[in-house]
């Protein structure tokens, strides 16, 4: 993935950050979010929802980065790096934030679970994954450092679902959710039951929600070489 891949994603964001007014580049998708999706075949996607945001609205984001998977080949640097990185500048910018790294399934388990705890009516909810992620079912998961998949099912019984932390968010009551998944890697698991990385799945965001991935649907993008992704890069 290359800066080239990033524009649209970048001008989704920008949106955001316009309608908002209010936070800097790495909060703003937070923002009255507008209908639209923006997408490039190749590059990275943002797809939101419409809603406003009263100004004291609270700030709330879990924070997930995992880089040390026994099954990978080497351990993934960047997710690390992007949960530090991100922490840091959420904080700043007044969120209260929950950072996880080398998340266990137990481990995710119980950080949606205190995220939901926190979340009020009036909650601006944040979720940030970075590491591997496999798509099952049209339903995109989150994988944990301690998975073991062989095949599909396993899949679903180890990672974490996507949409059902959209679905948490949302029946919690949050006012607007972003999520940001940095997780469209090739996967060490993928190779065991099917013959190419399918990517993630697409993900319809409920009302008052932006998703941000770094590679459409289906497709794959290869980290880069800073310390940051591409996507987190950009992001801050």
């Amino acid at each position: 993935m290359n800066l080239r891949q990033l524009q649209l994603s970048r001008r989704s964001i920008a949106v955001c950050v316009a309608v908002a007014g209010t936070v800097s580049l790495a909060i703003g998708a937070h923002a009255a979010l507008n209908k639209r999706m923006f997408e490039s075949p190749k590059g990275a996607v943002a797809a939101g929802t419409t809603g406003s945001i009263p100004s004291g609205a609270s700030r709330l984001a879990l924070i997930i980065g995992n880089g040390h998977y026994p099954d990978a080949s080497a351990p993934l640097a960047q997710p690390i790096n992007d949960a530090r990185t991100l922490s840091s500048a959420l904080r700043h910018e007044g969120f209260d934030v929950d950072v996880v790294e080398d998340a266990t399934k137990d481990d995710m388990f119980r950080a949606v679970e205190r995220m939901k705890a926190k979340i009020r009516p009036d909650t601006v909810v944040m979720l940030f994954f970075g590491g591997y992620g496999v798509q099952v079912g049209r339903e995109s998961y989150m994988i944990p450092v301690d998975a073991t998949i062989w095949k599909e099912a396993d899949v679903r019984r180890t990672g974490v679902s996507v949409e059902s932390v959209l679905d948490a968010m949302k029946e919690r009551g949050a006012k607007a959710k972003l999520v940001v998944l940095d997780a469209s890697r090739r996967n060490p698991y993928e190779r065991r039951f099917r013959a190419f990385s399918h990517g993630l799945a697409p993900i319809s965001p409920p009302e008052n929600t932006i998703v941000l991935t770094s590679a459409t649907p289906g497709k794959v993008a290869d980290d880069g070489k800073g310390a940051n992704s591409v996507l987190v890069s950009e992001l801050i």
